[in-house]
């Protein structure tokens, strides 16, 4: 199928591609700039050696970002472009006894791998949907990342500001974000009047009841021990400045990822959440990070992927397996572990698998990866058949 294979040393201000033929023999390497002349140099290169761009296969290693123009560039010309995880092209040139590393044997080391790789490689191909969905998923991570340091950091100055809160009520809530941006220590609230503290109590629009009042605040404040201090005050309250800015902006961006997910993989999307426990979040941040199900021949191999399959260890009589291999997509694992989490609470079948794996001696984390297991093995079953959940099948 493929009769050039192109391997790429990407580096921010210029660039190396060497271009094999199917016997492994030298077609072309150069040297180019990152910007649009640098780009049309390796498309004429590849162009001039392949005439059909359907038979060109090219590969880079994952750099942060600056392998994504190249590779948008690459799959508008209509050219199958992947990217490797480093830690494979790493071990492959391993397998050769001489130490010589310059970019362009890097970039032919990648044109060999790919070349003897090429049947399950180009499955790693992706579109410029998928890796826009992806972009907001992992965006979407990141902000939650955010938002767990903010709120650490909101508990860590109300220690001494107004310990006696959080005994109270949840720091990180909307309310009580609000209460902190107008009262954020336990000495504004002793001065304040009571009527402006239940002002800001009031939850328009939520049909839930506070389990507290304006009273029981004040209260606390009267009787707290906290340290006097406007600079911590002031800090605290761009702190929750900050928090508020992030919930919103992970709200948007959920918001966004939802739709995108709706517009492309509607179908997925539904079978996905199918399953009682995962919500369109969690689903939508899955199928991001998989795209097509059809790219992993079995569920072993969709398990690997994510790098939640045991490493096992064997040599002689000894074999054992320990943790596991954490070698595949850091995204998926991260979210395969939070739906795992959420169908064990409200699924009965992962529910009652969990429940026996615990009774048989299981650590939490041991039963939970076995759920894991479990999850992934039904969710790739359902996407293969495009078929719904049901309890009664599994």
């Amino acid at each position: 199928m493929y009769k050039l294979f192109v391997g790429i040393d990407v580096a921010k201000g210029s660039s190396v591609g060497h271009g094999l033929d199917g016997t492994g023999e030298t077609l072309f390497s150069l040297a180019f700039p990152m910007d649009g002349e640098g780009f049309s140099k390796l498309f004429d290169a590849i162009k001039g050696n392949c005439g059909d761009l359907s038979e060109v296969l090219v590969a880079m290693e994952s750099t942060a970002c600056y392998h994504i123009n190249l590779f948008s560039f690459l799959t508008s010309k209509g050219i199958i472009a992947v990217v490797l995880n480093p830690l494979l092209v790493s071990n492959f040139a391993k397998l050769s006894l001489r130490k010589t590393k310059t970019d362009k044997k890097d970039a032919r080391t990648i044109a060999q791998f790919v070349m003897i790789h090429k049947d399950s490689i180009s499955q790693l191909s992706v579109s410029q949907d998928l890796q826009d969905l992806r972009d907001l998923a992992r965006e979407s991570e990141s902000l939650c990342k955010l938002i767990s340091i903010s709120k650490t950091e909101i508990k860590r100055l109300l220690q001494t500001l107004f310990p006696e809160l959080e005994t109270i009520c949840d720091p990180s809530t909307k309310v009580m974000l609000d209460f902190l941006q107008e009262f954020s220590s336990a000495r504004m609230v002793r001065v304040a009047n009571p009527k402006a503290i239940a002002k800001v109590l009031k939850r328009r629009g939520v049909g839930t009841r506070l389990t507290y009042a304006a009273a029981d605040l004040i209260k606390a404040a009267q009787n707290s021990v906290a340290t006097v201090s406007p600079a911590k005050e002031l800090i605290l309250r761009s702190k929750v400045a900050t928090l508020r800015h992030l919930y919103e902006q992970r709200h948007e961006l959920m918001t966004a990822l939802t739709d995108y997910c709706k517009a492309s993989m509607i179908e997925d999307l539904e079978i996905v959440t199918s399953i009682r426990g995962i919500s369109n979040n969690t689903a939508t941040a899955f199928l991001a990070e998989i795209g097509n199900v059809r790219h992993y021949p079995t569920s072993k191999n969709l398990i690997a992927f994510a790098g939640i399959d045991p490493a096992v260890y064997q040599s002689g009589k000894y074999e054992g397996s320990g943790r596991i291999s954490k070698r595949g997509n850091r995204h998926l694992r991260r979210v395969i572990w939070l739906m795992t989490t959420c169908v064990i609470q409200h699924n009965e079948t992962f529910r009652s698998h969990f429940a026996r794996k615990r009774q048989t001696g299981q650590p939490y984390k041991k039963a939970v990866l076995s759920t894991a297991h479990k999850l992934v093995r039904v969710i790739y079953s359902m996407l293969s058949q495009r078929t719904h959940f049901r309890e009664d099948c599994i």
